[in-house]
């Protein structure tokens, strides 16, 4: 018994034995430097160094963007990026889409042929459509119902990043006009014009400018129908003198959708025509900078 308790003294004294560290010239040897250690003390260094550089290590691949260079480790906010740049690319198409049909109609114009109004999708030769027959069953009738319900007033925004922001300007963004027709009163902050009036023939098709939520959808004495429509970008639309609504409040509409059917009502009208406001950040903008009529 007295031998393993000497034993163990003999263990933890040398574990606390005293050793000095020189650093000697090797020519003259001086001395230039010299340290007292223990093994306990290189034993203790060693875990502060060792938690200091684990510490380390890991705010680094947590903070910075080196993450991204490890295998396996999925960046966050890649999937947002994919959105937005689908968002875009959509955009541009429908752009693309625009212009050709466009240029399409002079060509038209030009041949003396017939105007059209729509591009028609290309089919696909080995679908047979014609054949198609598509049921909707009760259980998917009942949850289209829920979900319209649950999703009726939800406001379409980005949350981490504004959709118009870096490459994308506001300048850049592509709006489809309301309606066809000529501009007889144009915008004027001064006389409180906060629009544009179109002369548009009778029982014209009023279409969105952009995707968004309807916040407004019914009559007023002054305005007759009026629709109001909370797009992204936090741009607001309105469209004034319809005859008639063709979408309620809360519905989601997707740009270039009717929505409404061209008018004379409202005490404010001077003839059949749409009174056309566009709203940015709560501050009317003039239409005619942002698409041509």
């Amino acid at each position: 018994m007295a031998r393993k308790n000497k034993s163990d003294r003999k263990w933890y004294g040398k574990l606390r034995d005293k050793y000095r560290l020189v650093i000697m010239n090797n020519e003259t040897y001086e001395e230039r430097l010299s340290f007292r250690l223990s093994r306990l003390n290189v034993f203790l260094l060693t875990i502060a160094v060792s938690i200091i550089l684990i510490t380390l290590t890991i705010f680094i691949i947590a903070f910075t963007p080196i993450r991204e260079y490890i295998p396996g480790y999925l960046d966050v906010n890649i999937p947002g990026k994919l959105y937005r740049l689908e968002q875009r690319a959509d955009s541009l198409e429908r752009s693309l889409r625009a212009k050709d049909l466009y240029l399409r109609n002079i060509r038209n114009i030009i041949e003396g042929r017939e105007i059209v109004d729509s591009i028609v999708p290309v089919r696909d030769a080995g679908i047979d459509y014609d054949n198609i027959t598509i049921e909707s069953s009760p259980e998917d009738s009942i949850l289209r119902a829920e979900y319209d319900a649950r999703t009726k007033y939800n406001l379409f925004f980005y949350e981490s990043e504004d959709l118009y922001d870096g490459a994308l300007q506001i300048s850049d963004i592509v709006f489809f006009i309301p309606v066809e027709g000529i501009i007889i009163n144009k915008f004027n902050l001064a006389e409180k014009h906060y629009g544009v009036d179109i002369a548009a023939s009778t029982e014209s098709m009023i279409k969105s400018v952009q995707d968004g939520t309807i916040i407004f959808s019914d009559w007023t004495s002054e305005t007759g129908h009026t629709i109001a429509i909370q797009h992204s970008g936090n741009f607001i639309s309105l469209y004034k003198h319809n005859s008639t609504l063709l979408k309620s409040t809360g519905s989601f509409v997707k740009a270039g959708e009717p929505i409404a059917v061209s008018g004379d009502s409202g005490e404010l009208t001077s003839g059949p025509h749409l009174h056309f406001e566009l709203w940015h950040n709560g501050t009317p903008v003039d239409p005619e900078e942002y698409m041509t009529f």
